[in-house]
């Protein structure tokens, strides 16, 4: 029996893995396709997915890979400058096509040592009170069946993990589709721009631009919402709607492939049953404003993995992975409001472009424009950790210590004292926590502890409160 099965090698399914190999649990991650997805789904990464790359030491191989767009935000296409010092040391967008996120993130995970399997379509499960037993499509180098402490789906929108669960997946289904593809045009560069930025005045979701070796990514509102969504157009169908709206088919040809997608908004019920977990699209799904859905699946699995991996390696709190569903959930749901709002804005019927210049205008306030970053980026969430500091629950940005950042701290996935005072100690917790004593740091209060995901879990400079707080994320000390 492994510790931990994925369904799923997707961003979610492999951050999730890399996170529970830091600490040392089995994980076997189980793909159902051969080869990996070549389709560019995502264009970039969020300030906080930027954070959480910084804080396991991998963000400078994404940013070899990527482009760094700073100084600008977007909200349902209206474009202004982010808000004067964001809190993050990370204060851009980077671009960076997801079939690169996903080797990256595959490769880490393999580096750590998770058993990587392509080719393995999980087909049925079964739970009992010692784990989960999962069936494979055919039986291979693994058997026909494999088996479990913990299960988790991250198979995608479509989740079949969550389907077996019987899980519900409620909300709308899409009312607006779009047709999506990397392909060759003839139309020259500047003609091109020129025409797309036209359009792009009353349909923000329209747009031709360079996707490298010589190809365009192509987005353009298709005719109807399809019955079978996994269905991919044809050429002629693409040529079609450049037409309707452009006037142009820009002359495209050699497609290197082609994809729909629509704006349905669902979420799971609950994250979890027994001793199986939902994350990213398997746990919901949402319209692509934003640019969120990646990034909300690897923030989830960067919240799951090490509560997964302390209940296995029998340290967790009772109520500890519970508190997955507590805390994502809502960030989920909030997702799915803000999405729907953008998705109401850029509607080109008279009442939402009357809110969205209303919008457009509140925007200029900073404080708005503050909100709305902080939303969409993902650095503004605060969970409830009921009464007591202004920092309590809330991710802390990387700062600068005596010696070095905060992040360069954080790359082994523990939880961390960060103290100035130089009088606080995790004795009884050590095997789970680190320390840092820096009366260096850029901190504003006498010392905080830091879960294994950053967020804060504690404020103050009394050892009682400390001591406390690490029964309640930590578990009981050793003695």
């Amino acid at each position: 029996m492994t510790d931990v099965i994925i369904a799923g090698g997707g961003p979610t399914g492999m951050m999730l893995a890399a996170e529970l190999r830091l600490h040392g649990v089995d994980v076997l991650v189980l793909e159902k396709e051969v080869e990996p997805n070549e389709q560019v789904r995502s264009l970039g990464l969020h300030v906080r997915s930027i954070e959480i790359l910084d804080q396991r030491g991998l963000l400078e191989r994404f940013l070899e890979q990527g482009t760094q767009y700073p100084g600008g935000g977007r909200f349902a296409g209206i474009d202004k400058p982010w808000p004067e010092h964001l809190d993050t040391a990370h204060a851009y967008i980077l671009g960076i096509p997801q079939p690169v996120t996903d080797r990256l993130l595959a490769e880490h995970a393999a580096e750590l040592g998770a058993d990587i399997r392509r080719g393995c379509e999980l087909v049925g499960l079964s739970q009992d009170a010692d784990g989960v037993t999962v069936e494979l499509a055919e039986a291979g180098s693994l058997g026909k069946q494999v088996r479990a402490r913990y299960l988790v789906g991250c198979d995608g929108g479509r989740s079949t993990v969550r389907k077996l669960l019987g899980v519900g997946f409620p909300g709308e289904p899409a009312k607006v589709e779009w047709l999506r593809g990397e392909m060759e045009v003839t139309t020259p560069p500047e003609e091109l721009s020129a025409i797309v930025a036209e359009v792009r005045k009353t349909h923000k979701g329209f747009g031709v631009g360079p996707a490298g070796n010589g190809r365009y990514g192509v987005v353009v509102p298709a005719e109807s919402v399809t019955e079978d969504s996994t269905v991919p157009p044809t050429l002629e169908e693409v040529e079609r709607q450049l037409r309707a709206f452009a006037g142009t088919d820009f002359g495209v040809h050699s497609p290197r492939w082609l994809s729909r997608f629509g704006d349905a908004t669902r979420q799971a019920e609950r994250y979890r049953a027994g001793r199986v977990f939902l994350a990213g699209d398997a746990a919901h799904v949402h319209p692509p404003l934003g640019g969120q859905g990646l990034n909300l699946g690897i923030q989830d699995a960067f919240n799951l993995g090490w509560k997964l991996a302390a209940e296995i390696n029998g340290w967790a709190p009772v109520d500890l992975l519970d508190s997955y569903h507590s805390e994502r959930h809502p960030v989920g749901a909030d997702v799915l409001n803000n999405t729907r709002a953008q998705s109401e804005l850029m509607s080109t019927e008279p009442g939402p472009q009357a809110v969205r210049r209303l919008v457009t205008e509140l925007m200029d306030f900073e404080v708005v424009s503050r909100y709305l970053m902080e939303k969409v980026t993902a650095i503004g969430i605060r969970y409830d950790f009921g009464d007591g500091h202004e920092l309590l629950g809330k991710r802390l940005r990387d700062i600068g210590l005596g010696s070095g950042r905060l992040y360069e701290q954080m790359h082994h996935g523990r939880g961390l004292l960060l103290d100035r005072t130089g009088r606080l100690s995790v004795d009884g917790w050590a095997d789970r926590v680190d320390s840092v004593a820096d009366a260096d740091a850029e901190l504003g209060v006498p010392a905080v502890l830091l879960r294994p995901d950053g967020h804060v879990a504690w404020a103050g400079d009394d050892q009682a409160g400390l001591d406390k707080q690490l029964s309640r994320w930590f578990g009981a000390p050793v003695s």
